[in-house]
């Protein structure tokens, strides 16, 4: 079967095994490492990815448009009801829309493709429908972002599942989903200096930047190879090995991960822009006026024990450096252990990361924290993407994801909604986040021990398997 990948198509053989070379000859893996190098953004592979940078330069000028509205100017401290209220907004797309949008990323004609390109198209649209709106600061914004939460909920079903499709074997799923998640990021922070100088104008000017950059994706996205032919339905096996007791077990600990996400997100939200020590710290400020927080040798804190405002600037840039490190490291762990055991390994990273936050102070325990979270979830997130990439029937592989994410927003609302109801501070914060993420890998470890062996026996041979489909 050839399929094409990176820039090239690949011969292999009926059972999904790569050719062997003759003596002398670049093995294929070598070919792959150099085409990669050669940044081939005519292959299929590359074609999606620029697409992609542009859809997430888009989101990040729409986040700058929307800073400054009534999204924005409610402090988490004092409008807890507010942040609960756009806590149920965030998971209403995936809890009453998501099993909609998987059997139509896998029925819709085009396929996933198609899907791509619809949904680049109609973000741009409700982006320039969003420039009055932000020029007024009109509620229609709220219509408005529930339409682009939905949109970009349902592109990343479709391009979660197209994935297999513009690699060559399963060994790159992970380092394709890794190399998205870069390229994204990257993309998003090169767009904040155009819509940062156009915000300086007015939120309006940076939802017509917004606009041209969905603009830009839609233009890429026709350039994004179609399948070939339909995709066969899936056979009762294949189904019943989506609903296996293994796949439940790694969506479980990677609900716990992104549950743990949103809790850390809040919980620093809230201690950072609350800006208040516990009552201790704060009849010692009043008392000597100017004190050491929590431990000696850590940071100043002001008369009425307020956190400096450069923490949150600080952790909101931990968060994002890690997430990016854990895309970085992710390929490079894939070639030593399968998705599986990747998993548990996120999981002991979130224990770390509680354990830290407990154990430190001041601006450590929060950067410690929020950084740690990030990279255990990244990681997390790309092993996973790839397990059901690699597992899924094609058929249904829309659906599959789909569902899964549905699942993964719940938990994260779910998550966010404990700090947004209880207040916690960083250090009961962190024994909850060290106490989930224990939970979670002694189920994993127990649930799952008898796949481990297996998954093991996967972790290098597996990546000369093929589960995707050709393109044309």
């Amino acid at each position: 079967m050839s399929r094409f990948y990176d820039g090239g198509v690949s011969d292999q053989s009926s059972d999904g095994q790569i050719a062997a070379t003759a003596p002398g000859t670049a093995s294929p893996l070598l070919s792959l490492r150099r085409q990669d190098r050669s940044q081939n953004f005519s292959s299929p592979f590359g074609r999606l990815a620029v697409s992609h940078a542009a859809g997430m330069a888009g989101e990040a000028a729409l986040a700058i448009a929307l800073a400054g509205s009534l999204f924005f100017k409610v402090d988490p401290a004092q409008g807890r009801e507010k942040v609960l209220l756009g806590l149920v907004l965030t998971m209403a797309p995936f809890a009453f829309v998501g099993p909609l949008i998987g059997p139509l990323v896998d029925r819709v004609k085009g396929g996933h493709r198609a899907v791509i390109l619809a949904t680049m198209a109609l973000r741009c649209l409700v982006a320039i429908s969003m420039v009055p709106a932000a020029a007024n600061d009109s509620l229609l914004l709220f219509p408005e972002a529930f339409a682009m939460l939905v949109l970009a909920k349902t592109y990343q079903v479709a391009r979660a599942a197209v994935v297999p499709a513009v690699v060559r074997n399963d060994l790159e799923l992970v380092e394709a989903n890794s190399k998205l998640q870069l390229v994204g990021g990257l993309s998003g922070f090169a767009a904040m200096a155009p819509a940062g100088l156009a915000f300086l104008i007015g939120p309006e000017w940076v939802a017509g930047c917004c606009a041209v950059f969905f603009a830009g994706a839609t233009a890429a996205a026709f350039r994004i190879p179609v399948a070939a032919k339909p995709m066969a339905p899936p056979s009762a096996l294949e189904r019943a090995e989506m609903a296996s007791p293994i796949i439940r077990v790694e969506a479980a600990s990677m609900a716990a991960i992104r549950g743990v996400v949103g809790f850390v997100t809040f919980v620093l939200a809230f201690e950072l822009r609350g800006g208040h020590q516990p009552e201790a710290a704060e009849v010692l400020a009043r008392n000597v006026g100017t004190v050491l927080a929590r431990r000696p040798g850590i940071e100043l804190v002001d008369a009425l024990g307020e956190f400096p405002k450069w923490y949150f600037g600080v952790v909101v840039a931990a968060g994002i450096l890690g997430g990016l490190l854990g895309a970085w490291l992710a390929p490079t762990i894939r070639h030593h252990l399968a998705e599986e055991k990747i998993l548990i390994g996120a999981l002991v990273v979130t224990v770390l990361a509680g354990v830290w936050g407990w154990a430190m102070d001041g601006v450590l325990a929060f950067v410690g924290l929020a950084m740690g979270v990030a990279i255990a979830a990244s990681v997390g997130k790309q092993a996973f993407d790839s397990l059901v990439q690699r597992d899924a029937p094609d058929a249904d592989r829309g659906r599959i994801f789909a569902r899964f994410e549905a699942r993964f927003q719940i938990a994260w609302v779910v998550g966010a909604v404990v700090p947004s109801a209880i207040e916690f501070d960083i250090t009961v914060g962190a024994v909850i986040v060290m106490l989930v993420g224990a939970v979670a890998l002694a189920g994993s470890m127990t649930s799952g021990f008898g796949h481990l062996s297996r998954s093991g026996k996967s972790g290098i041979s597996n990546g000369s398997s093929s589960s995707g489909r050709s393109l044309s």
